[in-house]
């Protein structure tokens, strides 16, 4: 780590590299606990989640055992980011560099372009999506008529309406991706409290209008899934959960860089997000089936809810605070990891900044309301993006408690003119055979059909394998690996 008497970034020794992938000095490392409790909250409680909730009411298990899954996986899901974390907030390096310690200056350019590139644009187009819909309600309680401009016209796919939403909620995401780290913290800490506010209130609305808990945890869908036995039910919940936070997972330093300590950014992100997954896992089934019992259909998705409320004031509410929590979701998840990726793909000619505003533009390019428009699509996404990223995360994690023992060496990190890295050939070989045989490993489900059940835990399969792999590689076969310690 860098010291508060050394010179600026933008004098740093280490030329060629943009200010934003620099080592942060200990003056810059300026979030505490609090910071880290309340980053992830807007992330929890979002649209998409809440539809995924719904696919598991569809699986065939019991209320009660879905809330149970989902706290559980909070629980790995916090340890996955605290230490997948440490590295950045240790020596205050952004997920860019701390993947370069991995797979090297070149090996980390492709499970970094599928990370920060292909996965976080992918998601940044369907999150800006998702909440346009829930924009397009809003107006459309507001401003009826609006619902009908354009007639028949239709861009790509799209209705006059859907894209001027569309438009807006994209514009204000490209803001507050262009803000950073530092107007996101003052965003989600203006957001949590309204996030609880809402959703507060819809489980008590949910608990009433669906006959109380007893009633919503003995709430049977009409249409369910008998395939598989409730106890794998229980733990291909708990893979959706990680295989949604595998993104955020890799990318983990890209927030912890900035953390005061390892002991503030461990405890604030542990407490925030198992305390949120609690409270979102009561609430989530609260609500979905409160409503489905009350409407006499399976809802499951929270923007159906909102649509047939005749209050406009609570409509509007709900419709804001769903809008804020796709941004907060959109921006830690997605747009600031682009940002910085492409920033250290091409560290000689595009910032943060720049990175920011070229995912946001293609984000619009690739038309993300054509992927909505097969349900299947998205899941056969995820499931790939799930476990490619589940395998990088293992390799990382491995790397970095068992191949170097938590020590970076910055000077080997940050390779500059007349300078070596920690690789012979600029890529870690093991590294990224090991996350190509795990990859293989995690999709084995979808390569051989009478294992198809495995297909549910890609991304299990994926990141444990990788971390036993490399693991076994570095601790047999040490002097092979090409690692430059000194």
């Amino acid at each position: 780590m860098l010291e508060d008497n050394q010179k600026p970034l933008k004098n740093s020794k280490y030329k060629g590299y943009q200010a934003d992938l620099l080592p942060k000095t200990k003056r810059q490392q300026t979030w505490g606990t609090f910071n880290y409790f309340t980053l992830w909250m807007g992330s929890v409680h979002n649209v998409p989640n809440y539809v995924a909730v719904g696919g598991f009411f569809f699986l065939g298990i019991a209320p009660q055992y879905i809330m149970l899954a989902i706290f559980f996986s909070s629980i790995l899901i916090a340890g996955m980011m605290i230490f997948n974390g440490k590295a950045g907030s240790k020596y205050g390096i952004p997920f860019a560099m701390s993947l370069r310690a991995s797979y090297g200056e070149k090996g980390a350019l492709i499970p970094g372009i599928l990370r920060g590139c292909i996965a976080a644009i992918m998601w940044y187009g369907l999150q800006t999506y998702t909440g346009s819909l829930a924009l397009l309600i809003l107006i459309g309680k507001i401003w009826p008529t609006f619902l009908s401009l354009g007639g028949d016209f239709q861009f790509l796919g799209i209705t006059m309406p859907g894209l001027i939403a569309f438009t807006i909620f994209w514009s204000l995401n490209l803001m507050i991706g262009l803000g950073g780290g530092a107007i996101l913290n003052k965003f989600t800490a203006l957001l949590n409290p309204l996030i609880y506010v809402l959703f507060g209130g819809m489980t008590i609305w949910a608990l009433n209008i669906g006959g109380g808990l007893s009633e919503i945890l003995a709430y049977i869908p009409q249409q369910i899934s008998k395939e598989y036995a409730p106890l794998i039910i229980f733990f291909m919940i708990i893979n959706a959960n990680l295989a949604v936070w595998a993104a955020p997972g890799v990318s983990a330093s890209d927030f912890t860089q900035h953390a005061k300590s390892f002991k503030s950014q461990a405890f604030g992100q542990f407490a925030g997000l198992v305390l949120s997954y609690g409270l979102f896992a009561f609430s989530s089934v609260t609500i979905l089936a409160g409503a489905s019992i009350h409407y006499g259909v399976d809802t499951w998705n929270i923007l159906d809810i909102v649509t047939k409320w005749d209050h406009l004031a609570a409509t509007a509410f709900a419709t804001l605070v769903l809008l804020l929590t796709t941004i907060s979701t959109n921006a830690t998840g997605n747009i600031i990891p682009a940002g910085y990726q492409l920033a250290a793909t091409f560290p000689k000619k595009i910032s943060y900044k720049q990175g920011v505003l070229i995912a946001s533009i293609i984000s619009f390019l690739i038309c993300p309301w054509k992927l909505m428009e097969n349900q299947a699509s998205i899941y056969t996404f995820l499931e790939i993006i799930g476990g490619i990223l589940g395998p990088v995360l293992g390799v990382m994690l491995a790397h970095y408690f068992v191949a170097i023992k938590q020590t970076l060496v910055l000077d080997k990190l940050y390779v500059t003119k007349g300078t070596t890295g920690y690789y012979q050939s600029g890529i870690n070989w093991l590294a990224l055979s090991i996350t190509f045989v795990s990859t293989v490993l995690s999709f084995t489900g979808k390569i051989i059909p009478s294992l198809s059940i495995l297909s549910g835990f890609s991304w299990m399969i994926g990141s444990v394998s990788a971390f036993v792999l490399y693991s076994f590689s570095i601790l047999i076969f040490k002097s092979s690996t090409n690692i430059r310690r000194k």
